[in-house]
């Protein structure tokens, strides 16, 4: 059988797409993703100070210091009541946090950020309840730590968060700095806040919006890590919501 040009670029094109797939499974996002969850499972408790400076349209507030504690799996507190508004899901960092529910996940590309070789990794939840619509993950799969990651949730809306590292004197990789960006859609703010967002914007010959923009910049230190917190620190937090 003589073979034609088109039948050439057919085969080719398969060849192409077999090179292709074949490539992108080489990695495995499922064992990557493990790998994350098992090197932070080691964490059982953490404290440490941090500085937080906020800019947000619809929130005034001074750079100022807290401390935070973490407790495994998914214990959180800060001991700032002016972080209520602000989502949780962003300034309690933890990859557990993001990855408890059932998923399917695809390994997309590699990716470099800040000099660090990246593992870029989507996950979408499968179960119906979850109020995460879609993650996407850069992992440096040396260290199987979270560099960034960008995440659609509800109703809180779209945030990235971008981190830097430090290693503890445990021995635990745990964020140094971390840039969390979000957007939130004006409905859901509080009259006041909301107000105040509006009549700024109108200010500045800007056009309405559906949703405002804001980051937060934190800074970590002094991390106690694993010295077995006590429940009481969390059932306090839970009893001021």
């Amino acid at each position: 059988m003589k073979l034609t040009s088109h039948m050439f670029c057919k085969i080719l094109t398969y060849v192409i797409l077999i090179s292709i797939v074949g490539f992108t499974q080489t990695k495995n996002p499922e064992e990557i993703l493990e790998k994350v969850k098992t090197e932070f499972e080691k964490i059982e408790d953490y404290r440490a100070n941090i500085k937080i400076k906020v800019d947000v349209d619809f929130l005034k507030m001074p750079d100022r210091e807290a401390t935070i504690f973490y407790k495994k799996p998914d214990k959180f507190h800060i001991d700032s009541d002016n972080f209520a508004l602000l989502p949780k899901s962003g300034l309690n960092f933890s990859p557990l946090g993001f990855l408890n529910y059932k998923y399917t996940s695809f390994y997309e590309r590699e990716d470099t950020i800040n000099g660090i070789i990246t593992s870029v990794i989507k996950v979408i939840p499968l179960e119906s309840s979850a109020d995460v619509i879609l993650s996407t993950f850069w992992i440096d799969t040396k260290r199987n730590i979270i560099i960034k990651v960008e995440s659609s949730r509800k109703p809180q809306g779209t945030f990235t968060i971008d981190l830097k590292y430090l290693k503890t004197e445990e021995g635990f990789f745990l964020p140094s700095s971390m840039v969390f960006s979000f957007t939130v859609d004006r409905s859901a703010l509080p009259k006041r806040f909301n107000e105040d967002a509006i009549s700024k914007s109108e200010k500045t010959n800007k056009d309405d919006k559906d949703a405002e923009t804001g980051k937060v910049y934190l800074t970590y230190s002094n991390y106690k890590v694993n010295t077995g917190l006590k429940d009481e620190i969390f059932i306090e937090n839970e009893s001021k919501k």
